[in-house]
């Protein structure tokens, strides 16, 4: 089942049976489709967990699922197990309205949490407002997985953030990577095996993971065609410093993807090394530690420009 918001100019459909992902985001005016869709079949079964990235992604659609408690790589942090990119991206989360926005609450299995997602739209904008609350102690990763694609890839796009470093992933290092794992850069250029490589333009035929660093006290990032339909992403310092930069652009060439994925995300997060938690931790990551009785608050707006705005 599917739930749709709608205002005349955004068309938003959410799967809150299966992570509470939102799974298009149309502009009306043009029918243009701002987010990504896997090119293979997935199931419609929500899991509790999953426990590797091959599971995932038989449940990952494309789209913007919320990563919680965890983000990047299954692991055991002490007795509590997270599964890849966290439960709360494909297990079901209970849905109501309040006027016209969309509440979805998951209570959490694998920590002591319950978090309300909030989706409104207003204008050209997608607003999500995200609360957790703790009843009791935990260490957690808290991230977004907007993933763009579709229409607005149908061409080439450039980059652009207030983010002014680069950090490559130092395990992320497919041979469709063109960057040199572990390298730091000033936005919007990284050391690549064959010269700087510019992530303002993303590479076609590639598969790479990065951090954008230092974005300042009101973090952003924007991806715009050369016709001028773009999307521009806005969201909290607090709790969401930093954010991960993944670029699909044809250059994972095994199951499922076969070669066919064309998509970039840009993935604000609480935690850098993007290798879950426990890995993250051990790394000196930062971790997000929360409280009994703890409660915080995040936002974050997805923005839709036409070519005639």
């Amino acid at each position: 089942m599917t739930a749709v918001l709608e205002n005349g100019t955004l068309r938003a459909t959410v799967t809150p049976g299966l992570g509470g992902t939102i799974t298009s985001l149309c502009h009306l005016p043009t029918g243009a489709e701002v987010l990504a869709r896997t090119p293979w079949e997935t199931s419609p079964d929500p899991i509790p967990f999953a426990p590797d990235e091959g599971t995932w992604l038989t449940r990952f659609r494309g789209g913007w699922p919320v990563m919680f408690p965890n983000a990047g790589d299954a692991c055991e942090d002490g007795p509590v197990r997270h599964g890849f990119h966290g439960e709360g991206s494909v297990a079901p989360w209970e849905a109501g309205w309040q006027d016209q926005t969309l509440v979805l609450t998951r209570r959490f299995a694998a920590v002591p949490v319950t978090m309300t997602r909030r989706m409104t739209l207003a204008d050209n904008r997608l607003e999500v407002v995200e609360t957790v609350t703790a009843r009791g102690p935990c260490r957690v990763v808290w991230g977004q997985h907007v993933t763009f694609g579709s229409t607005l890839l149908s061409g080439a796009v450039t980059i652009a953030t207030s983010a002014t470093r680069l950090i490559a992933c130092a395990t992320y290092a497919p041979l469709a990577s063109p960057l040199i794992p572990g390298a730091t850069g000033a936005w919007p250029l990284l050391p690549g095996h064959h010269g700087p490589v510019d992530l303002s333009h993303p590479p076609e035929g590639a598969a790479l993971l990065a951090c954008l660093a230092d974005l300042g006290p009101a973090p952003w990032a924007s991806l715009t065609r050369a016709d001028g339909l773009a999307v521009r992403l806005d969201w909290a310092a607090d709790p969401w410093p930093l954010a991960w930069l993944w670029v699909e652009t044809g250059g994972t060439t095994e199951a499922p993807w076969h070669g066919k994925g064309r998509m970039i995300a840009v993935e604000p997060c609480t935690t850098w090394p993007a290798t879950g938690l426990a890995a993250a931790r051990a790394a000196g990551g930062p971790i997000l530690t929360l409280v009994a009785g703890e409660t915080r608050h995040a936002r974050i707006t997805l923005t839709v420009l036409n070519p005639e705005a």
